[in-house]
C-alpha cells in the first residue's frame, strides 16, 4: 500500500499540466515511446495517426465527449500521461454518471500513477460523475483494458501492451475489476473442422444465404456503412458500448481501411442484406517496431513486409445479427477464414478481446481448439 506521508512528500515534486497546444500534444503522444524503450513486446504507434486521433479537428469523438489530456512533470521532465473522458451520449442513454480514464502511461512509480489518477478523478467529480472506469477510450474500437495475464505473448496489432507494474498500481489504488476480456489462441488446421465443412455444404445448397469474399479494397466500399450498422445492432448491449454515428463510422473506416487485407474479410448476406461479418488482419507488430512510429522513409516498407511474413492472424472485428445466432453462420464464416488463413501461410489466430461472460462465442472458440492465453481487464472505482 502507498504510504500517505511519503506520497505527500514526493507529490510535491510532481506537477500535472493540461495539454493546451501542439507542443504539449507532441509530448503527450511521444512519451510512451520513451517509457517503453526496450520493452520488447510493446508496439510504437504511428505518430501521424496518434496526432490525428488526439486532434479535435480530425476526430469527431471530441465533439460528443468532455475530454482532458494531461501530462505529469517531475523536475522539468515528463514522467506520465493520462486522458479523462466523459461520454455524454453514453451516459444519457444509460442513465449513468460514469467517466473514463484512458491512455495512462507512467514510469515505474506509484506516486506518478496516483497523481495522474487523482487529477482525472477530481476533474470528473467536479462534473458530477460518480464512477470511473478504464482504461477505455472514446469507443469500443479504441484499445481498452490493461493486460493482466499472458505477459510475454505477442499482442494483437490493435491492443494495448502494458507493463505489469501498472496493474499492481491500480490494485493498490483501490481500483477493482469492472470486466475482463479473454483472448484465445487457435491453431490453424490444414482444413476447416469437419463440422464446419458440413455446415458450409448445407448452406451451399441454399440460394438465400451467401458468403461474400473480396480480393480488392474497392470491393469493400458498398458494405462499409452496412457493416457498422450491423455492429451497432449487435454490440449495443455490451458494457460501455456507444452506438456509432455516421460521422464516427466514416472516421473509423478511414482509420482501418489502410490495414485491412480484403482476403480476410468475410461477409454473410441473407436475401442480399448483411447479417454477419468477420475481419482478420495479419499481425504487423514486427514492422511497427522497426518503423518506430514513422511511415517514412522506410516505415511503410517494414509494415507491409511484416504483413507478408507474419504467422499470426488477428481477428479484429466481427458481428452477427442476434436473430441468426446459433444457426451456423459463425461456422460458415469460420470455415472460409480458416481456408484463407491457411492458404496465406498463417499458423494461428489471435481472437482479440472476447467478453469473459460471452459464453456462446467462447464455446465456439473452444470447440475449434482455442486456448485462453491472454486476459485484459477494465478497472473501476466509485467516486
Amino acid at each position: 500500500m502507498l504510504d500517505s506521508h511519503l506520497y505527500a512528500l514526493e507529490k510535491m515534486n510532481i506537477e500535472v499540466k493540461i495539454v493546451k497546444n501542439r507542443a504539449d500534444l507532441a509530448t503527450f503522444v511521444k512519451l510512451p515511446s520513451r517509457i517503453h524503450h526496450g520493452h520488447d513486446k510493446w508496439m510504437p504507434p504511428i505518430l501521424r495517426d496518434e496526432f490525428r486521433s488526439f486532434n479535435i479537428a480530425t476526430n469527431p469523438a471530441f465533439f460528443e465527449n468532455d475530454t482532458i489530456l494531461a501530462i505529469a512533470w517531475q523536475n522539468n521532465r515528463p514522467v506520465g500521461r493520462i486522458a479523462g473522458i466523459i461520454h455524454r451520449r453514453y451516459n444519457e442513454s444509460m442513465g449513468e454518471k460514469t467517466a473514463r480514464f484512458s491512455y495512462l502511461e507512467c514510469e515505474e512509480n506509484i506516486v506518478i500513477a496516483k497523481t495522474l489518477l487523482d487529477f482525472v478523478e477530481n476533474w470528473v467529480k467536479d462534473r458530477g460523475m460518480t464512477k470511473i472506469i478504464g482504461p477505455k477510450g472514446f469507443s469500443n474500437q479504441d484499445p481498452q483494458g490493461f493486460l493482466v495475464e499472458g505477459f510475454g505473448n505477442e499482442p494483437s496489432t490493435e491492443a494495448f501492451y502494458n507493463f505489469e507494474y501498472i496493474v499492481h498500481f491500480l490494485n493498490d489504488l483501490e481500483y477493482v475489476k469492472e470486466v475482463d476480456y479473454v483472448v484465445y489462441k487457435i491453431q490453424i488446421p490444414e482444413k476447416p473442422p469437419e463440422l464446419y465443412r458440413k455446415i458450409s455444404n448445407r448452406f451451399s445448397r441454399r440460394t438465400d444465404f451467401h458468403v461474400i469474399e473480396f480480393t480488392r479494397k474497392k470491393e469493400l466500399q458498398p458494405f462499409i456503412i452496412p457493416v457498422f450498422h450491423l455492429m451497432n445492432e449487435t454490440y449495443r448491449h455490451l458494457p460501455g458500448y456507444v452506438v456509432l454515428s455516421e460521422q464516427e463510422m466514416l472516421a473509423l473506416a478511414k482509420r482501418f481501411l489502410p490495414i485491412i487485407d480484403p482476403r480476410f474479410v468475410k461477409l454473410v448476406t441473407f436475401h442480399k442484406q448483411a447479417i454477419a461479418f468477420i475481419i482478420g488482419i495479419p499481425n504487423m507488430n514486427a514492422g511497427l517496431r522497426k518503423a518506430n512510429g514513422h511511415l517514412f522513409p522506410f516505415g511503410l516498407f517494414y509494415i507491409l513486409h511484416s504483413r507478408k511474413t507474419s504467422r499470426q492472424m488477428d481477428l479484429m472485428l466481427g458481428a452477427e445479427k442476434p436473430e441468426f445466432r446459433g444457426k451456423g453462420i459463425d461456422a460458415l464464416m469460420g470455415s472460409s477464414m480458416v481456408s484463407s488463413a491457411h492458404a496465406a501461410g498463417f499458423d494461428f489466430l489471435d481472437t482479440n478481446h472476447e467478453l469473459e461472460d460471452n459464453i456462446q462465442v467462447r464455446s465456439e472458440m473452444e470447440r475449434v481448439g482455442g486456448v485462453i492465453y491472454k486476459r485484459y481487464r477494465i478497472f473501476q472505482k466509485s467516486l
